[in-house]
């Protein structure tokens, strides 16, 4: 037991005891709180005329940044928001979704950003699941959000013109209060449910705490070599836990500037990198490709990037190769987890990219990750199981759902879903999801492993494996590829090509070729929909 001498106190009693004063003892909780809406109050104090967020025409530095969130936090409090009241918010990318995202969190309120590619019914079955009694909506989704909302729904604001029964955003940041509410927030009280994709079924709403947050922040933050230097664009939605918790807020709390665009628009984002001299960059891997086949990529200067990041899906090993051909002096990165751990599980380094091909890294600093079989016992290197973590990440469990979140913790580690395969060295590959496995013949085909192959062929920009039902075999292999522009490879000539690279159960019984892959917002190509359609 720690203890203490001081004046007034007797010699060895403990520090905290009665002895020492149990009517300051109030007063602990909030000297150490660590909590979402701390950080930005720090980085104000740290950084005050630092250029904090860039949106359009706007350039707020972090102490405005920090006044604008009282205000916000306090305008809502007035309308009935409180601890553990659960709000919505449903918008791209904008100005308005960083300070309602802090300003709720000042309140110990519970954040629930919704996909705005969702229908009302999708976002309706949220805000009812979630139990939101308010909600922020972009104007443009206001139809959407004003047909999903019910009469639970009490506190609406809309980012634009007020609709009917919607109130301007611009009202809540006018407050006149712009002093830090004071509210009574433990590090593990929940802060955020965040939707999972649900490209296969219902989402499941992942409840996190500052406590997971900020864990992961410090993860990304160390492993990820982040630093207050950093310029960072922000493309992808950052209703996505990507966007928002390795890269956003990690920024918000070092003190970088971050650039926020409403899209992943390309040309946009190469533009960008130029005008604001960008050090810093994070795409899934289907905008990397995009990036790499606009015409602008060879026309603008890059070279003050300095950092890269991909994650939300694998990204394929001849893309890896041309990145550091284009950019040699970017240092890549590769962010592997999933929702439920905030999100981060392994990273792998730049110094690795091209030593590890194909590789998701190691167990990231604030994770323990192994993979185990079908009866949850750990299975040697070499072994494909599912992979499974243990972490101050983790989740606090699904909402409301008791069953999946015990199903999802069994034996006291998170299970992914994630089938993948541990070397040696500690070196995890993924092999697939575990509905993403094709059963063909009475064999298992990994759906990555001919991606990768397809991947290999010149005249191929993109391309998404998956499962058709068939008589003879099950499922049969196949193929949705998206040509690069002047291509003329034809179906057959495809089929043999990677006949020379597969066992002949792993080749395509069947390629398509399309215009583009379906994707959501995050860029994960929508294989449901491929299934559906073909």
């Amino acid at each position: 037991m720690v203890t203490a001498s001081r004046a007034g106190a007797g010699d060895g009693e403990p520090l905290g005891s009665p002895e020492h004063g149990s009517a300051r003892l109030k007063d602990v909780p909030m000297i150490r709180r660590h909590t979402i809406g701390d950080l930005l109050r720090r980085s104000a104090a740290r950084h005050p005329s630092k250029t904090a967020i860039v949106y359009g025409d706007v350039r707020q530095n972090y102490a405005d940044l920090d006044l604008m969130v009282n205000r916000t936090a306090n305008a809502l409090a007035a309308r009935g928001v409180g601890k553990g009241d659960r709000f919505a918010v449903l918008s791209h990318n904008n100005h308005a979704f960083v300070v309602a995202y802090f300003a709720l969190a000042r309140l110990g309120a519970i954040s629930v950003p919704i996909n705005f590619m969702l229908g009302s019914d999708e976002v309706a079955y949220i805000l009812e699941h979630s139990g939101a009694t308010g909600m922020l909506v972009e104007e443009g989704l206001l139809p959407v959000a004003a047909a999903a909302a019910g009469p639970r729904v009490a506190v609406r604001g809309v980012i634009g013109a007020a609709g009917d029964g919607w109130e301007p955003f611009a009202a809540w940041t006018a407050c006149d209060d712009a002093s830090e509410p004071q509210v009574d927030i433990a590090d593990d009280d929940p802060i955020q449910l965040m939707y999972t994709s649900g490209t296969e079924s219902r989402p499941k709403g992942a409840t996190l705490s500052s406590r997971s947050l900020i864990s992961q922040y410090v993860t990304c933050v160390a492993d990820g070599e982040m630093s207050p230097d950093d310029v960072e664009v922000h493309a992808l939605p950052l209703y996505h836990c990507a966007q928002l918790h390795c890269f956003l807020t990690p920024g918000i709390y070092l003190g970088a500037t971050n650039i926020i665009l409403p899209g992943a628009a390309p040309a946009v984002i190469l533009a960008t990198i130029e005008g604001e001299r960008a050090t810093k960059l994070f795409c899934p891997p289907t905008v990397w490709i995009g990036l790499l086949r606009h015409p602008d990529f060879g026309r603008r200067d890059l070279s003050s990037l300095r950092k890269g990041y991909y994650g939300a899906s694998i990204m394929p090993v001849e893309v890896l190769k041309e990145i550091a051909t284009r950019l040699p002096e970017v240092r890549l990165f590769n962010f592997y987890g999933q929702t439920e751990m905030a999100p981060v599980a392994t990273i792998l380094g730049p110094d690795e990219q091209l030593t590890r091909l194909g590789s998701a890294g190691r167990p990231a600093l604030n994770v323990e990750t192994r993979i185990v079989d079908d009866e949850d016992r750990p299975v040697p290197p070499g072994v494909v199981g599912e992979i499974v973590h243990r972490s101050p990440h983790a989740m606090l469990g699904y909402w409301n759902d008791p069953g999946k979140t015990e199903e999802a913790f069994r034996g006291g580690w998170f299970h992914s879903g994630d089938l993948g395969v541990m070397d040696a060295d500690g070196y995890l590959s993924v092999v697939d999801r575990k509905k993403d496995m094709i059963k063909s013949g009475g064999e298992n085909v990994s759906s990555r492993e001919v991606e990768e192959a397809i991947y290999q062929h010149p005249e191929v920009a993109e391309a998404a494996v998956f499962g058709v039902r068939d008589e003879r075999w099950i499922e049969a292999v196949t193929a949705a590829v998206v040509l690069r522009e002047g291509a003329g490879v034809t179906a057959e000539e495809l089929i043999v090509f990677l006949r020379e690279r597969l066992a002949a159960f792993k080749t395509p019984k069947r390629v398509v070729f399309v215009e583009s892959l379906p994707k959501n917002a995050s860029g994960k190509v929508l294989k449901r929909e491929l299934r559906d359609r073909f």
